[in-house]
């Protein structure tokens, strides 16, 4: 078959999720015999084209834009150019394949100019991230969401509880709408056994303090608020020897002056954004990882926990449940709560034993419902429905 795959972000272009789902797993859809072609944003000295592990990747120009929404249109109408183009002389296609609404124009045009079934992985809504839709930004984003997933001959959604939110918030039939997790190259994460672990604790707390971390994004949804109103209860029980390591870019101003309100200061660490190298060692050297998020479509997070074998404390939102089994892969706790949060991390840091067992679970998790390997076999079989249902219409 041959698939037509439209992002926005593909490495080294990385903004958030997209990016790492794509590049994972398009190489094992490659694997099963698959010639995939995929449109992407030029970036820094990137090559325009180039093949990546299987990927034939087209990166597309996107002229100079007055801003980000003005960039979206200028973007899909090079990605519609260099798609029609590559349609004639490549083609013809089978599939269609676009990720989330910022490629929707795109694929829809390609979709219509050449008769080409689509097929739409909507990753988040933006109903959900801000619970609701309260702004004509906001409604215009939620309007192009809506366009792709009519358009859309499937629908597919990283969990059952985003397969909910797709079908309320976008009107998407029950049955259009297909579940496949994302997944995680567990050896991607390397167990670093070369360099000398205390001295690179020591970087981040004092040798008797439990490092206890939160990584990602430093936006509202993510709840990182909510982690540093746990933190007294759970110094008060530890005897004050936790350290809280805050580990991203973005603002952090007001969590800093949240800190000091608390009186915790001296026991919090920004780090600020860090390599992937560097996490990859750090998570050696870390105690429990906290994701206390208010809005969380799948929380590949934590995933990337298991890969290094920390334990895992979440919020009860989302995909997170679905991702982890409450007291078997790791620990789900109250949305918002401050005080089941401190539980959760209590919890982890005074049962060494128990921690260890949890972190054993998660981990041969991975290979039984997170393997790409396996979710490319779930996408092929959606690819295959699809081509065989077009095959069956007259367009």
């Amino acid at each position: 078959m041959k698939i037509l795959v439209l992002s926005w972000e593909f490495p080294p272009r990385i903004v958030g999720g997209i990016a790492r789902h794509v590049a994972e797993l398009y190489p094992e859809i490659a694997k099963l015999g698959h010639e995939i072609h995929l449109i992407t944003v030029e970036f820094g000295q990137a090559p325009m084209y180039e093949v990546v592990e299987g990927i034939n990747v087209h990166r597309v120009p996107v002229g100079h834009s007055n801003d980000f929404f003005h960039w979206i249109v200028n973007l899909n109408q090079s990605m519609g150019h260099h798609g029609g183009k590559l349609i004639l002389e490549e083609g013809p296609f089978d599939i269609i394949h676009a990720h989330d609404w910022l490629v929707g124009d795109a694929a829809i045009a390609l979709k219509h100019t050449f008769k080409i079934p689509l097929i739409a992985t909507i990753h988040a809504t933006e109903y959900g991230r801000y619970n609701g839709i309260h702004n004509d930004i906001q409604r215009y984003i939620h309007g192009k969401e809506n366009l792709l997933a009519f358009d859309a001959w499937r629908v597919i959604v990283c969990t059952d509880y985003m397969r909910r939110e797709v079908e309320r918030a976008l009107s998407s039939p029950w049955d259009k709408i297909d579940v496949i997790y994302n997944g995680i190259r567990p050896e991607k994460k390397q167990h670093h056994q070369d360099f000398h672990a205390q001295d690179f604790r020591r970087q981040f707390a004092a040798d008797g303090e439990k490092i206890v971390y939160y990584v990602g994004r430093m936006t509202h949804e993510k709840g990182v608020p909510v982690l540093l109103n746990a933190a007294p209860k759970v110094l008060a029980e530890m005897g004050g020897y936790v350290k809280f390591v805050i580990i991203g870019g973005g603002n952090t101003d007001h969590l800093k002056r949240q800190a000091a309100d608390l009186g915790i200061w001296d026991k919090c660490y920004f780090t600020g954004f860090l390599s992937d190298e560097y996490l990859d060692k750090f998570q050696t050297i870390a105690d429990c990882a906290v994701f206390p998020s208010f809005y969380e479509p799948f929380g590949i997070v934590a995933l990337e926990s298991f890969a290094s074998r920390v334990p895992v404390v979440v919020s009860d939102t989302g995909g997170f449940p679905e991702v982890v089994q409450h007291t078997k892969t790791g620990i789900v706790t109250g949305v918002n709560d401050p005080d089941s949060l401190a539980w959760g991390i209590l919890e982890v840091l005074k049962n060494p034993e128990y921690r260890q067992w949890l972190v054993d679970n998660a981990y041969e998790d991975l290979e039984r419902r997170f393997s790409w390997s396996k979710l490319a076999q779930q996408t092929e079989s959606v690819y295959q429905r699809v081509a065989q249902e077009r095959s069956q219409v007259i367009w």
